[in-house]
């Protein structure tokens, strides 16, 4: 029996479908590592389990601030075999070679469902190149690890691979991200309502046993050992960022609304009331045509077409802070469904062959064309290679900066408590011991978000303040912080002017968060 099966293909179309994909992987590792801050928790997690010190952020405490459990083990493995320094470039080839797979993957339904090889080539290159899937894989995300599994897990049920494997995938995505089970739920549950409507008469082996059996299999190990380690396999961060952050009621809805206008992103170059004006009707649009038209080729295509839209519910209803590495998931469906949903529409027009095929090779252009606009070929940031537009991660650039300079020239290591919002790459490259003022990877933080004073600090536009009675009950050494964070509260205190002093020539001049990065340090006694 063999392990998966494909449609047959010819030739030619491996060589097209070689290309996209040799494209696709370049596209991953010529931006080089821009990696986003919260990789880099997952990077420290990771060395410190290769150094022996436990699945912790900070030495002696057991907190689980990742969601990302199993792409902390991918990177430890990698950090095991090359050496445990190199994380960034780890990150950067396991996404690079986990989307080059997905590229074939979403070719191979493409064509499964319109028997086109030209749509399912333009699907496949479309995602090679769209901005919002390779930032994250340059940015060092577990996104396109979790894409891989979802499509896979896909594949596996649309595809007929043996049963086992849609199990394995499921348990991989949700160990990979917990969000995954948003896929993986209707997947699991269309699987076993179409099993049970086909099956014979109480021939009950029809049922899709392997799958729950596979998937607990895989993924009971960790639940019982995060139970036991942690406390609960639930990452700390789920119930934290609730907390924490300060977001308008509509505030997911309409980033979301946003997002799914924009696919192409034609708002760069029509600007954002034109380009979002079209994508808000046009898009959409076009995905439910495209999803009728698959449902009608085959039922089973259900959990994938309804997935972008059950993402958007579900993401909108909980409201949570919407940030950039969030949009990803529901986009290889999307995509799919809004390629599908125009090749409906023009195939149906009373055109001629030829003339179809002049205008569908013209319509692909532009969207590549418009996708590609939205690269720049040599940001004024990181390496001077080619690399989308929304792949900004100067903040990253200077927490590492200012973490290198506290090192070499304030002697701060692992026995230093430093404060901290943004914990990534400071952490990462301090090794500092942290306190997370966010309270991924510090516990008991919650209680100083609850007070009524709180929405005060805030300024206005910013989501988030430091809390001062955090600072005073910790007293950490160190404070490193944008000026938002504390402009309204902890500058405010007089408290703040007794116990701290600014250390000016650390200040970091930006034109985000309050326009400067700062460093406090606290008073000793003499």
């Amino acid at each position: 029996m063999r392990l998966f099966s494909f449609p047959r293909v010819s030739q030619t179309i491996l060589v097209v479908w070689g290309t996209v994909l040799i494209i696709a992987l370049i596209l991953r590792i010529l931006p080089q590592p821009r990696t986003v801050d919260d990789a880099f928790i997952t990077f420290r997690y990771s060395r410190n389990l290769v150094n022996g010190d436990g699945f912790v952020y900070n030495l002696g405490s057991r907190v689980l601030g990742t969601t990302t459990p199993l792409y902390t083990f991918i990177i430890a493995i990698c950090s095991v075999i090359f050496g445990n320094n190199n994380h960034q470039w780890y990150a950067l080839f396991i996404n690079a070679f986990a989307d080059t797979a997905s590229t074939f993957l979403l070719m191979t339904i493409a064509r499964r469902f319109t028997q086109s090889v030209w749509v399912s080539v333009l699907v496949g290159l479309l995602w090679a190149i769209l901005p919002f899937s390779v930032t994250f894989a340059i940015g060092g995300m577990e996104t396109s690890i979790h894409n891989l599994w979802m499509i896979a897990a896909w594949s596996a049920y649309l595809l007929g691979w043996p049963r086992g494997w849609l199990g394995a995938f499921v348990a991989l995505g949700i160990l990979t991200r917990p969000d995954a089970v948003i896929w993986a739920a209707p997947l699991l549950l269309h699987q076993l309502y179409t099993s049970w409507r086909d099956r014979s008469a109480f021939n009950w082996r029809q049922l899709p046993y392997q799958e729950y059996l596979v998937g607990l299999l895989m993924g009971l190990p960790w639940t019982i050992f995060a139970a036991v380690y942690f406390g609960s396999p639930i990452p700390h961060t789920v119930g934290t960022k609730a907390a924490v952050y300060q977001v308008d009621s509509w505030q997911a809805f309409v980033r979301l609304l946003q997002h799914y206008a924009t696919l192409f992103h034609q708002h760069e170059l029509l600007g954002a009331l034109v380009g979002v004006g079209i994508g808000i009707i046009l898009f959409p649009t076009l995905s439910i045509i495209g999803s009728l038209n698959v449902l009608r080729v085959d039922r089973r295509s259900l959990p994938l077409v309804i997935y972008p839209w059950l993402y958007f519910v579900i993401f909108s209803a909980l409201n949570p802070l919407i940030f950039r590495w969030y949009l990803t998931p529901p986009l290889p469906a999307y995509l799919l469904t809004v390629i599908l949903g125009g090749n409906a529409v023009l195939s149906s027009l009373p055109l001629t062959l030829p003339q179809k095929r002049w205008i569908g090779a013209g319509l692909a252009i532009l969207a590549c064309l418009l996708v590609m606009n939205a690269w720049q070929l040599r940001p004024d940031h990181g390496p001077k290679t080619p690399a989308p537009r929304m792949a900004f991660h100067e903040l990253e650039l200077n927490y590492a900066t200012m973490a290198k300079r506290l090192v070499r020239e304030h002697n701060v290591d692992q026995n230093t408590l430093v404060a901290i919002g943004d914990i990534g790459a400071f952490g990462y490259y301090s090794n500092a011991r942290i306190l997370d003022t966010v309270g991924l990877v510090t516990k008991g933080l919650e209680q100083y978000y609850l007070s009524e004073q709180q929405e005060q600090i805030i300024v206005d536009g910013a989501n988030y303040a430091i809390p001062p009675d955090l600072i005073f009950d910790y007293q950490p050494q160190y404070i490193v912080t944008m000026a938002d964070f504390v402009t309204q509260g902890l500058l405010q205190d007089p408290r703040f002017a007794e116990q701290y002093d600014p250390i000016p020539l650390y200040t970091i001049k930006t034109d985000y968060y309050g326009g400067a990065m700062w460093v406090f340090a606290r008073r000793t006694s003499e």
